[in-house]
């Protein structure tokens, strides 16, 4: 297996510029995920690597070759994509080495590459079956199957999951998961589901307008995010952003959150604008009548209530207990200030 380098990849639609200038190393054998919303440029990018877009400028390296106008048979690529494309004539067996065998290899090799991969796969009992006797979840694993068995020294999945119910995306996931462990391939991921990223990737990349804004493990681009884009996209619920006025060195003003707050970060001078960010679980019930109960999402396991003060803003808390309110009751809240970040009102870059 071997790793994926990007150097100033430049993507343009006539004279309309869609990725700009992007630079990334996805190392050898990493979980890469590729994130953002839609239109972002995440998909075009993955194709970029793919070679079914070709690249306006920079250059694209997979190991030590340079790809960058190579044909996609070349570059010792498979890719995934959102829909299966099973030829529905084909049993599962022949679905997964019809690559194989127009590319003339000997069928005794096809055999064995597709009988490795359905034992990777648990695909055994299904070998002989055609598409149409297969749910969801098992075609999505026949056609990661099929670039199984070509052996690529990168996979690339372009929102694999998204055709499948909830259930079956918790499956997949766990599924993908434990395939990068057992092979250890270089595999680059894309999503908008920023759960997804969480959970399978070594490296999220978060994707805004054709720009990255943040490379990082998942965790680190959760408890520290470079902007407010990130800190926002980054964890479910979204973190609550909240307008705030500087009061003075460590000092802000903010009518969401009931007058003066502590803030621990670097602040610009008094009277300038920042936001302030604060995830949900970071925020409490607390004796007041400051913010109205608007909705209460009861999941169970943990509630969410969205609250709004009298001025307006909206906020939504976390409670891992069942809470005694009710839409309509107004309340107060509370939060430690050692959880707030703060991020330039115009840049909206972290202060720190």
């Amino acid at each position: 297996m071997t790793g994926v380098t990007l150097n100033g990849v430049v993507k343009s639609f006539g004279d309309v510029r869609v990725i700009h200038g992007v630079d990334l190393e996805v190392k050898d054998g990493e979980f890469c995920v590729f994130v953002g919303p839609s239109g972002c440029g995440k998909s075009t990018l993955l194709r970029m690597i793919a070679g079914l877009e070709d690249t306006t400028s920079g250059a694209i390296r997979i190991g030590s070759r340079d790809v960058t106008h190579a044909d996609p048979a070349e570059r010792g690529v498979a890719m995934v994509f959102q829909t299966y494309a099973l030829y529905p004539h084909m049993t599962v067996a022949e679905n997964m080495g019809f690559g194989l065998k127009m590319t003339g290899h000997p069928k005794a090799e096809i055999d064995r590459k597709v009988a490795e991969a359905s034992r990777i796969l648990k695909l055994d009992a299904y070998l002989t079956r055609k598409p149409k006797a297969l749910s969801g979840g098992q075609r999505q694993r026949v056609a990661i199957g099929r670039a199984i068995v070509r052996g690529p020294e990168v996979f690339l999945f372009d929102e694999p999951l998204s055709n499948l119910d909830a259930e079956l995306r918790v499956e997949m996931r766990v599924e993908i998961a434990r395939l990068h462990r057992e092979i250890g391939a270089t595999m680059i991921y894309v999503t908008h589901d920023q759960v997804e990223a969480m959970t399978l990737a070594d490296k999220i990349v978060v994707l805004r307008a054709g720009r990255v804004e943040q490379v990082g493990a998942p965790l680190e681009l959760y408890h520290d995010p470079d902007n407010k884009f990130v800190a926002g996209f980054i964890g479910s619920p979204a973190m609550n952003f909240i307008a705030a006025r500087v009061d003075g060195p460590g000092m802000v003003t903010a009518a969401g959150l009931n007058g003066p707050t502590p803030v621990a970060t670097r602040l610009p001078e008094a009277g300038a604008a920042v936001t302030l960010g604060l995830r949900p679980q970071h925020l409490t019930l607390a004796e007041g009548n400051s913010h109205k109960v608007e909705m209460i999402e009861a999941l169970g396991g943990v509630s969410y209530l969205h609250v709004s003060a009298a001025t307006g803003e909206k906020l939504v808390l976390e409670s891992r207990d069942t809470p005694s309110v009710r839409l309509g009751d107004h309340v107060g809240i509370s939060f430690d200030p050692a959880h707030l970040m703060a991020f330039d009102a115009k840049t909206e870059l972290r202060l720190r």
